[in-house]
């Protein structure tokens, strides 16, 4: 069975966005180092998966993107998840790019979130990495099916914003594998059930 590992970036105050569901703040202490190591935590995915909302607002970046996200984030095979619908794909000019594949052939749940991840998790392959939005996010930590937690704390405090981990009704005991520091003040620290 497939592990699902959510990745997330979160201030130390526990918020994943602003108010506003604003990210810049994500890229002030970001580094060499830390950038390196989320690419090799993309890298070993099989499978991203994403809310609707973030599909529509990335889709269109990253087959033109340079970087050393841009190449993962264009190989590795997509999956949506949607509960309002999805008018399909939204690379108008991109559609005719190498790098769109992926995004163009993203496989798209509309159902029930905790039927799609399990189905998703019984088939063979890598690792499936879950990235995007709060409320993605806290419906994806609801279901219970999250395997590995991989929170790349930033050295702010936000003061207000989006959280994930607000609608936890159960203790749950993590254990930690892994803590790295990076120069810029981040702390990637990985969780396992």
């Amino acid at each position: 069975m497939r592990k699902l590992i959510m990745k997330m970036s979160i201030s130390v105050d526990g918020f994943v966005g602003g108010p506003n569901a604003e990210s810049d703040w994500i890229f002030k202490s970001s580094d060499e180092a830390s950038r390196a190591w989320s690419v090799e935590r993309i890298r070993e995915a099989g499978l991203i998966i994403m809310g609707r909302k973030t599909f529509e607002v990335i889709a269109s970046y990253w087959p033109t993107a340079t970087g050393p996200f841009a190449a993962p984030m264009n190989e590795i095979p997509k999956a949506v998840f949607t509960q309002n619908g999805f008018k399909g794909s939204i690379l108008p000019d991109a559609e005719l790019l190498p790098a769109a594949a992926s995004w163009a052939d993203a496989r798209v749940f509309d159902g029930d979130l905790a039927d799609g991840i399990k189905k998703l998790k019984s088939e063979p392959g890598k690792p499936i990495c879950a990235i995007g939005g709060a409320g993605f996010m806290r419906s994806l930590v609801a279901t219970g099916l999250i395997d590995e937690y991989h929170l790349v704390t930033h050295p702010l405090f936000l003061g207000e914003g989006q959280a994930i981990f607000n609608g936890v009704t159960q203790p749950l005991d993590l254990k930690l594998v892994d803590a790295k520091v990076f120069p810029g003040g981040i702390i990637a620290h990985t969780y396992r059930i």
